[in-house]
């Protein structure tokens, strides 16, 4: 398996990419106008479970430092421009997201 990830920010979803085919859709909460969410391809660099805090259940660390994919302790989040830029998604979602792909992942998140 060849896995990747988009982020659309403007429909507020993340593609889960196995060889450039979408396999799964999340709905991802994504950051405010004044810490929006950087664009561009990344890689993901870490991975932490329950990273405490209001990072839910997983952290996936994205190079762009300080930036990454996590879960949430707050689920009304998702869908919302709320974030300080990284990305939210359901506890349950990033779960099953960390457990599948590696260390490596690219991951580009488009406007």
């Amino acid at each position: 398996m060849a896995y990747s990830i988009m982020v659309s920010l403007s429909r507020r979803q993340l593609y889960l990419l196995d060889n450039g085919q979408t396999i799964k859709t999340y709905p991802v909460g994504i950051g405010k106008a004044a810490t929006a969410t950087p664009t561009g391809v990344f890689t993901i660099i870490n991975k932490a479970n329950n990273p405490g805090g209001p990072f839910g259940a997983r952290w996936l660390g994205l190079s762009k430092p300080h930036y990454g994919i996590h879960g949430t302790n707050n689920p009304q989040s998702i869908g919302k421009a709320i974030s300080k830029g990284c990305l939210r998604m359901h506890n349950k979602d990033i779960i099953e997201l960390a457990n599948k792909i590696p260390v490596g992942t690219k991951v580009t998140i488009k406007p």
